[in-house]
């Protein structure tokens, strides 16, 4: 039959899988490639081999040559991480071609050039774990100080640092004990574990897997992996080859919109940090008003006993009528009784009028920096690339990126909130920013409905639709799971949530859009958690 193959020798993504997808031929192919097609593109795969446990496949074809006789090629493949390579060789080792080519310059251990013999260099003495028994991995864990995991994946071949570790956790020992302490009774359960798992893989025994902290894939393996905390899922697989396309799919969308939304954050943050120090200075400034009715006081106050006053005097001690005590004016000598006190009075109007432009330009910077930590969260949020459009359409409506092309082009929206159905059937929205927050609190919900959202913090708008019934408990703690999940405490154990029905939230006059004022509400303590169905947006 005919399968589909995926090789990579990316330095930073090497890996080799069947797959259903087929992907697009350059328009020109490139050298190798064409090497590739008029030896073996028509060719049969004879074997498929792996030179003991290590990262390396071999293919041999059989294919026609120009004269129509029957000849064998081996086509290389060595997935180790910069050193990878796919070379292309004659049955006895003859290197044909390789799709990089590495000279004694680039290594002094191998050349891989047209003309040289293959071979695999052993740069590291490790054991095939295949070929060993219980009693030959606890003699080698016994002679090695490093960490027990470390010592396992650094002594034999074909076992990465996650599968040592959940060998260690399986044998109820700890990985990073060092494996000579290890007594002998530890060394042998070790050993014994690793026997079960190689003979596990010796018969074919797989179990293909991906371990998911929420939604980011976080290991893979081809046996089960036990060793991690409850809180991460685990999803199996029919075979590996479904693992690492799932792995990996997942794990390029999360980096691309990491990568695209990088520029983004940084918009953001810069945006930030300006605002937190215009915040402190505004502060420092309002702290200096602070002042302003001491200097009333002492003009009232000179109007009043001003008439003591000879001239020339540097004070004027006198009893405060506002509360009884006596103080004590400072006065410019050179100044009479009535200038002196215009001259207190003017500083009064001058601190005041201070005190009034900096509270309404705290109150502004406030406003902003709460609008970019919501625009940050929703940032966090954001699992596509089409989360990110609205994001950089509402950075852009208020000046934080400058606008670009023809005024008044309208960019397409095909991001939509997430939509959750609670365990007892009731339909559960989730903004993924700012605009969705106000589309959905004061479009999409009606009265009735319930809103939450996390207290005091950043975060999305969450809408239960009631359809005029009573809602469970258990409804209240899901909504409230998914506010605290998706705000800015997502990783806090609990976090206070606010829930009221739609109708006591009302939208701020002015205020960016999501910003919300409601007066009547309850407040829950909930734990972050988006654990429900999730339906089509």
């Amino acid at each position: 039959e005919t399968k589909r193959l995926l090789l990579s020798v990316n330095a930073s993504l090497p890996l080799a899988y069947l797959t259903d997808t087929n992907k697009q031929g350059p328009m020109t192919a490139p050298n190798f490639c064409m090497l590739l097609r008029k030896h073996i593109g028509s060719g049969r795969i004879v074997s498929i081999s792996q030179p003991g446990l290590e990262r390396c496949i071999h293919f041999e074809i059989e294919h026609l040559d120009e004269m129509g006789d029957l000849c064998r090629k081996l086509l290389i493949v060595e997935l180790m991480g910069k050193y990878s390579n796919i070379i292309f060789c004659n049955p006895d080792g003859t290197i044909l071609d390789s799709i990089k080519h590495i000279s004694v310059q680039v290594s002094s251990v191998r050349e891989v050039l047209p003309g040289r013999q293959y071979f695999l260099p052993q740069t590291v003495a490790k054991q095939d774990p295949l070929t060993a028994s219980s009693d030959d991995f606890a003699s080698i864990l016994a002679q090695s100080p490093a960490p027990a995991g470390k010592a396992i994946y650094t002594n034999f071949t074909g076992i990465s640092p996650v599968m040592a570790e959940e060998f260690c956790y399986e044998a109820s020992i700890d990985a990073d004990r060092p494996a000579s302490e290890l007594n002998e009774l530890e060394r042998t359960h070790l050993g014994h574990t690793l026997e079960l798992a190689m003979e596990s893989i010796k018969n074919g025994q797989f179990s293909p897997c991906i371990v998911y902290r929420e939604d980011e894939p976080m290991e893979f393996a081809a046996l089960p992996l036990t060793s991690f905390p409850p809180e991460y899922q685990v999803e199996r697989f029919n075979s590996i080859s479904k693992v690492l396309e799932t792995y990996y799919a997942s794990k390029n969308v999360i980096t691309r919109i990491h990568q695209k939304s990088s520029d983004l954050r940084r918009i953001v943050q810069t945006a930030l940090e300006r605002n937190y120090k215009k915040y402190d200075l505004q502060q420092k400034q309002l702290k200096d008003t602070e002042k302003r009715d001491k200097y009333k006081v002492y003009g009232e106050l000179l109007n009043t006993y001003g008439y003591e006053l000879t001239g020339g005097e540097k004070e004027l001690v006198c009893t405060n009528y506002y509360t009884g005590k006596e103080v004590k004016i400072p006065l410019d000598p050179q100044l009479t009784a009535r200038e002196n006190s215009q001259k207190f009075f003017d500083k009064y109007g001058k601190l005041k009028r201070t005190f009034e432009a900096q509270s309404q330009l705290i109150e502004e910077t406030k406003q902003e920096i709460e609008h970019l930590e919501s625009i940050s969260t929703s940032l966090d949020i954001a699992l596509k690339e089409e989360d990110l459009t609205q994001i950089k359409q509402e950075l852009t409506e208020y000046g934080f990126i400058k606008k670009h092309g023809p005024a008044g082009k309208k960019v397409k929206i095909t991001s939509r909130p997430f939509h959750y159905l609670s365990s007892d059937g009731f339909h559960i929205y989730v903004g993924k920013n700012n605009y969705q927050n106000e589309e959905l609190t004061f479009k999409i919900a009606t009265g009735n409905d319930w809103w939450f959202h996390a207290k005091g913090i950043p975060g999305s708008h969450v809408i239960v639709k009631s359809e005029g019934k009573e809602l469970p408990d258990r409804t209240f703690e899901e909504a409230a799971g998914l506010a605290a999940y998706y705000s800015k405490g997502r990783e806090n154990e609990k976090v206070e949530i606010d829930y009221v029905q739609k109708k006591q939230v009302k939208k701020v006059a002015g205020a960016a859009p999501g910003f919300v004022i409601y007066h009547t509400n309850y407040s829950m303590m909930a734990t972050p958690s988006n654990q429900l169905e999730e339906l089509p947006s």
